[in-house]
């Protein structure tokens, strides 16, 4: 008999409880025997280990037969000293592509193939592109058109890679499926594997005359402008997704598409946050006094804002609806605009005299001292001293 002692319970080792289903085992087998596959731990004998571990437990506890031995008189029950088909007698023909297969993506390692076949349709790459735009462009949308650099089909040999008058062969190893199936005799059994075929590295076919003006490949790097209908609203960050506008793909798949990234030049006075627009408008003392119809700057041109009597430094007007459009919706955004009180630097006589009066008028002792205390530092109503 075995030595059993430092074995650990083959239910604990799947973590699952004694009377789990045939669902809950394969589950719990799954993630484990993927955690700890050698190949994806290289050189970690640690997890090769609990990997032979794992799957002695799951060939014993996914055979019905083994697992009543199993949960009747434990060890001694599977062991193969006792008649049982111990767990080191193999998967008896046991397709390990069939569990590593679901999980590795159609294979990994020696469990399921090295690599996957390039014999199907598949769509080609994916073309990135830019794209500069003005505000008001984003904003309403335009149509532009980008260059780019894409692969298209060989006009020589329209895309099969063979020079003219000649076709692939079909590959006699894999006769076309890029993939061959090997069985290995391991430590747990014979084992089927799937993997890339070497004689035509997954293509399925050989050129033996390759097309001389594309090397065999199908596909030219060519030049070429595309029209790109920008949507109202866009903003700088973005991206426009064009369709089929990528390289061609293979073996009769779709071409790829083309990313079209937007970038928004800043605007001289206007600034956009979302859907809103904003502006700082300078007008002078008299206009945000006694009120004032200005002329502003907005997406749609110069427009007519009122300023009300009184309006002090800091006040934000709303323009309804003069914002930028909702992207793909119905609608547009405000605009903002925030007052700046422009206050004179430098006055004549004439200007400081008539401010003085006004100052009178409000009620302000035009000759009072200056912040200092100073008679001699008032402000700009202070009269000169005469000679």
């Amino acid at each position: 008999m075995a030595d059993t002692k430092n074995k650990r319970d083959y239910y604990e080792v799947l973590g699952v409880q004694k009377g789990a289903s045939d669902d809950e085992l394969k589950k719990a087998y799954r993630k484990l025997a993927k955690q700890n596959h050698p190949d994806l731990n290289p050189g970690d004998k640690e997890a090769e280990a609990r990997f032979k571990e794992i799957n002695e437990a799951y060939e014993v506890l996914s055979d019905k037969d083994k697992r009543a031995k199993y949960d009747q008189f434990g060890f001694a029950g599977v062991d193969p000293n006792f008649g049982a088909g111990g767990p080191g007698g193999g998967f008896g023909g046991f397709d390990m592509g069939d569990i590593f297969g679901s999980f590795f993506g159609g294979g990994f390692g020696g469990f399921g193939g090295g690599g996957q076949s390039r014999t199907g349709p598949a769509k080609g790459q994916t073309v990135r592109a830019s794209l500069n735009l003005t505000l008001e462009e984003a904003a309403f949308g335009c149509e532009r058109n980008v260059t780019i650099q894409h692969v298209e089909a060989c006009d020589s040999c329209g895309g099969s890679g063979c020079a003219e008058g000649t076709t692939a062969e079909v590959c006699p190893e894999c006769h076309g499926s890029g993939q061959v199936r090997i069985q290995q005799k391991t430590m747990f059994g014979t084992m089927a594997t799937a993997t890339v075929c070497p004689n035509c590295r997954g293509e399925g076919k050989i050129i033996h005359r390759p097309c001389k003006s594309c090397g065999g490949s199908g596909g030219l790097r060519k030049s070429k402008k595309v029209s790109v209908k920008v949507p109202a609203g866009i903003d700088n960050g973005q991206a426009i997704s064009v369709r089929g506008q990528g390289d061609i793909g293979r073996n009769g798949g779709p071409a790829g598409d083309l990313i079209v990234g937007i970038n928004v030049a800043p605007h001289a006075r206007l600034r956009r946050e979302g859907t809103a627009i904003y502006l700082d408008q300078t007008v002078s003392f008299f206009q945000a006094a006694m009120g004032a119809e200005i002329e502003i700057p907005s997406l749609d041109g110069k427009v007519k804002c009122s300023v009300a009597a009184g309006t002090q430094p800091g006040t934000t007007l709303r323009l309804r609806g003069k914002g930028v459009p909702i992207l793909n919706g119905r609608g547009r955004g405000d605009q903002f605009v925030t007052i700046r009180v422009e206050v004179p630097r430098s006055m004549n006589e004439a200007q400081r005299e008539a401010l003085r009066k006004f100052a009178e008028v409000m009620g302000e002792d035009p000759d009072a001292p200056g912040p200092s205390g100073d008679e001699e530092s008032g402000g700009i109503f202070k009269r000169k001293k005469k000679k």
